[in-house]
């Protein structure tokens, strides 16, 4: 008997400066009864699913900052959401900014949640690999300033046990990066979670504008492949505030294939049944840590040449 949950990929089109929580929620929650319709046990929805990317403006009043923040989770408006994927018997997963208090401290989080069929927050992610800039940069078509409105996360790369196998989270540029989906392999994660908002045009290095969907899918299909693990990538997508975002919202299975696909820059939603006894040939074989990985001899490269690690400063 195989261990499948049927997951809804629920990407979100644009969502601009002057739309509300509820109408936002208002529009998952159309998207979690499509996919009640369709049979989901999952419904993942994307990075900063409740408001416009708001890092792309420069802001210097905090109470402005923090309208974007939610103070609590759920919320007012967000326990809707809640309340009728409850009722509907369905799990969720999506990300919002994130204002906590601990110690007398305010601290603000780029955050992905994991709800289970019960209506219970089960798993907490919070952002590690912040992209962008802290200051404003004129230059710029529009900003990018992550790391002027949020910390690095400080929960580490999860796996929590839900909905029948071992699921991870993370969020948008972090999904670029090896370690993410290595560090929850190394956890016998089965599938990963990631939502994204990601803009079209990089001001930086506009040489790379025409790659962006190449580039989306060949981090998560690697991720997927070198961790045996299935992914679940999702955006936020379209023309919103005149700034373009890549859509292309994917489920890809623990072989690197994608078997769904997103194809327009709107609300839509992509099902798949995935089986999450297909990650197991990938760890047990090909990507079989205990045989096969060396972590212990990475490190000969350097003691041969004298070279310096990158980034040790030497």
């Amino acid at each position: 008997m195989t261990r499948e949950i049927v997951v809804g990929a629920a990407q979100l089109g644009p969502i601009e400066k002057e739309h509300t929580r509820r109408d936002v929620v208002d529009r998952m929650l159309a998207l979690l009864h499509r996919a009640h319709g369709m049979g989901c046990d999952l419904v993942v929805y994307p990075e900063l699913a409740l408001t416009s990317f708001f890092p792309r403006w420069y802001m210097e009043d905090q109470a402005e900052i923090d309208a974007y923040f939610e103070p609590a989770m759920p919320g007012n408006e967000t326990q809707p959401l809640f309340d009728e994927a409850k009722r509907l018997g369905l799990g969720f997963s999506f990300g919002y900014a994130e204002l906590a208090e601990a110690d007398g401290e305010t601290h603000r989080f780029n955050t992905s949640i994991l709800v289970d069929k019960a209506g219970t927050i089960v798993g907490k992610y919070r952002k590690i690999h912040l992209p962008g800039h802290a200051e404003n940069e004129p230059y710029r078509e529009f900003q990018h300033l992550e790391k002027r409105y949020f910390e690095v996360g400080d929960l580490g790369f999860g796996v929590w046990p839900a909905l029948g196998g071992n699921i991870g989270m993370c969020i948008c540029n972090d999904r670029r990066w090896p370690e993410t989906y290595r560090v929850m392999g190394l956890q016998n994660v089965e599938m990963v979670l990631c939502g994204y908002n990601t803009p079209v045009h990089n001001p930086p290095a506009p040489e790379m504008d025409n790659l962006s969907n190449f580039h989306n899918h060949l981090v998560m299909q690697s991720g997927a492949y070198q961790n045996g693990t299935w992914v679940i990538g999702v955006a936020k997508c379209g023309p919103e505030a005149g700034v373009p975002m890549i859509g292309q919202s994917a489920i890809i299975a623990p072989s690197g294939e994608i078997v769904a696909q997103a194809t327009s820059l709107d609300d839509e939603l992509i099902v798949a049944a995935c089986d999450l006894d297909r990650c197991a040939p990938y760890k047990s074989t090909v990507f079989n840590f205990a045989a096969h990985r060396r972590p212990e001899h990475y490190g000969l490269i350097v003691e041969r040449t004298g070279a310096e690690p990158p980034g040790s400063g030497g």
